[in-house]
This record gives C-alpha cells, sequence and structure tokens, in this order.
C-alpha cells in the first residue's frame, strides 16, 4: 500500500509546471497548423490544399480556444481582487471541451465571482473532462449560491475514470511527496480550492465520475 506524503512545491517551480502544462495543451493544434501550412506550400492538387486549409481552420479555433481557457485558468485574468462573469467562464468551458463528442450542461447562474473561485471552477471543469477520455456528458451544478457558491461537476461517458493519483493531489499530496508536470494541474486546484477555504473530492458514484467543493 502506497504512502501519501504532503507535497511541497515552491512558487517559482510551481509557475514552470503550469507554463508547461499550458504548453503541452497548446503543442497538438499549434503543430498541425504548422503542417498545414507546410502541405500548402508544397505543389499539392487542389483536393489536398483544400484539406490542408480545412486542417487550419480547425486548429486555429482549437488554439485559441485553449488559450482563451487557460487565460482564466491558469493565467492572473486581472487584478488581485478581481470579480470574474460565470457568463464568461461558461464561453471559454464550451469553448475548450464541446465537440462532437463531448457536451457541457451549465447549471450555474450568471453572476460574478472572485476570481480565484472561478479558476477552481474552470479547474475542476477540467480534471472532469479528462474523466472521460472518449468524451461523454459534462454536467456543471452549484453547491450553495452566492458569493460563497461551490460546484458539482458530473461526467459519464465510456471509459470513465478517476486517474489514481488525483484525489491524493486534490488534497494536497502525493505518494512520494512531489509534484510533475502531469500532476500540477489537480496539485493546482487543490491550492485554489483552500484558498476558497474548501476541499475538493474526485470520486466515482455509479460509473459517474464527481467533483466537488466541500
Amino acid at each position: 500500500m502506497s504512502v501519501t506524503s504532503a507535497a511541497k512545491v515552491e512558487s517559482l517551480d510551481l509557475a514552470a509546471l503550469l507554463c508547461s502544462r499550458v504548453c503541452h495543451d497548446l503543442i497538438s493544434p499549434v503543430g498541425a497548423i504548422v503542417n498545414g501550412l507546410e502541405v500548402m506550400e508544397d505543389d499539392a492538387d487542389q483536393e489536398t490544399k483544400t484539406f490542408a486549409m480545412d486542417l487550419i481552420k480547425k486548429s486555429v479555433r482549437q488554439a485559441s480556444a485553449k488559450l482563451q481557457f487557460c487565460r482564466l485558468a491558469f493565467g492572473a485574468a486581472g487584478s488581485a481582487g478581481a470579480l470574474i462573469d460565470l457568463g464568461d467562464a461558461e464561453k471559454v468551458a464550451r469553448g475548450f471541451l464541446e465537440d462532437d463528442k463531448t457536451k457541457v450542461t451549465w447549471n450555474l447562474p450568471r453572476l460574478l465571482l472572485a476570481k480565484n473561485r472561478v479558476k477552481l471552477l474552470l479547474n475542476m471543469i477540467l480534471i472532469a473532462g479528462q474523466s472521460i477520455p472518449r468524451g461523454g456528458q459534462i454536467t456543471v451544478d452549484p453547491v450553495g449560491e452566492g458569493d460563497a457558491m461551490g460546484f458539482k461537476i458530473s461526467a459519464t461517458g465510456g471509459y470513465a475514470k478517476v486517474p489514481q493519483a488525483v484525489p491524493d493531489l486534490l488534497a494536497g499530496g502525493s505518494h512520494d511527496g512531489s509534484v510533475d508536470a502531469h500532476a500540477v494541474q489537480p496539485y493546482y486546484t487543490g491550492l485554489l480550492a483552500k484558498d476558497c477555504g474548501l476541499s475538493v473530492t474526485a470520486t466515482s458514484e455509479n460509473d459517474v465520475i464527481v467533483i466537488a467543493t466541500h
């Protein structure tokens, strides 16, 4: 049986790990844009060039959606103490997650919440999305109301599963007390929850993945 230790990440290391995570998310669409441009520069037939242009347009949209999401989920997104519109959070979450395989049901009211509480919400949604690798349904519900609102994110889909390390990372620990670029996002989610006076759990309930604040 593995022993969970409290993880300690210095501020500079945390910043570097989060930057690595953002770069990882952007590599795929940016690489596809580069590949499409290379095809356009070759003496390809018109059909191939049309395919390349469609690939470029799709990848540009993906890159833009990921950048907008990461700006709110990981970035400063305004000055200290800033409030963020949950409508903006919904927009970037849908742009980041929704496609032919994954749909989002958003049941939160339209209001302004503290920056870190909205960042917490988006990071919880990101974990939920990663728990259904083949797509499915993500439902975002409020827990409580007003400035102290928490969140419950439910995810259903094929091969739905909470990665083994995630619950411990959300609680601020890891099997060896260290955090790498792969693990930093759930660890950061736990830090955001603590800043908001909350905790976050990730559980599987009757084939539904539930990421919730308490």
